[in-house]
């Protein structure tokens, strides 16, 4: 296996637990936003619920970074 190969795997199972951490956050933040909705406090659900928003556009652009260095 050469140098660069290794380097990729690497950096695709460190991007992997980094996306995986990404999972977890959303999950968690959904859950705040929800309790916040039902209990009166709808502007700050909102704005947990645009972050939850940027972390699954992020979370795409992890996966396809992966995908590209596993590949590769």
């Amino acid at each position: 296996m050469s140098d660069n190969s290794e380097t990729n795997i690497a950096a695709a199972d460190a991007l992997t637990l980094l996306l995986h951490n990404q999972h977890a956050l959303s999950a968690a933040i959904e859950e705040i936003a929800k309790w916040l909705s039902e209990n009166g406090v709808g502007s700050v659900a909102a704005n947990a619920t645009a972050a939850m928003e940027t972390l699954d556009t992020n979370a795409r652009g992890i996966t396809d970074a992966i995908m590209r260095l596993r590949q590769s």
